[in-house]
């Protein structure tokens, strides 16, 4: 299955939660699109509640049914809670952790800072947006990149930046220091339905 590439308010309000991040879908309608909007309540089975769940989160991040299976699988064979490190090998992909210095607006953005060279990590240049960053490593925005509209107009929103990573805002680089804790996670995430999928 593809990575999905269309528009994601329809998304984020049939699952009910900010796919971008920005949580601007949903500001003025809340609810399920189609033509019953508000009027929706449709009860779920509970393998549809679990694919529901896996469904959110594989857009939350941007990836294709097989790199998100194949991340999952992986996470399964570290030590720990599957479900937990699951989630934290996604947070730390690349592009997920440019997003999360501020660097650009949304997920898919970063992708496509990272798929056109712009960033590097611990001064490499690296195009690969899954590249799983590991703590300590530094990851910065080329030279000849940063005064990028798109990188300064993302700065400009962005004032939050997780404590699992230093930012040095002079400089566009920042430190991934530490593995998040699950606290610091999506908390609109159940990761035990999705590990449920998967053990079917």
């Amino acid at each position: 299955m593809a990575r999905y590439t269309g528009p994601t308010w329809k998304k984020s309000r049939r699952f009910g939660i900010s796919l971008s991040g920005t949580g601007k879908e949903l500001e003025k309608r809340p609810y399920p699109p189609g033509e019953h909007g508000p009027t929706q309540r449709r009860k779920l089975s509970e393998y549809g509640v679990q694919l529901q769940e896996k469904q959110k989160l594989r857009f939350m991040y941007n990836l294709n049914e097989r790199q998100f299976l194949r991340t999952f699988n992986i996470a399964g064979k570290l030590p720990g809670v599957h479900g937990e490190n699951f989630l934290i090998l996604l947070e730390s992909r690349l592009d997920n952790l440019v997003y999360r210095l501020g660097l650009s607006r949304t997920r898919r953005g970063a992708r496509q800072l990272v798929n056109h060279g712009h960033i590097t990590v611990d001064g490499n240049r690296v195009d690969i947006p899954s590249y799983r960053v590991e703590p300590g490593k530094t990851i910065s925005v080329r030279e000849k990149s940063r005064n990028m509209s798109a990188i300064q107009d993302a700065l400009e929103a962005n004032s939050f930046v997780p404590e699992y990573l230093t930012f040095d805002a002079d400089n566009l680089q920042g430190t991934y220091s530490r593995y998040p804790e699950r606290s610091e996670l999506p908390a609109e995430i159940s990761e035990a339905l999705i590990v449920e999928y998967y053990s079917r």
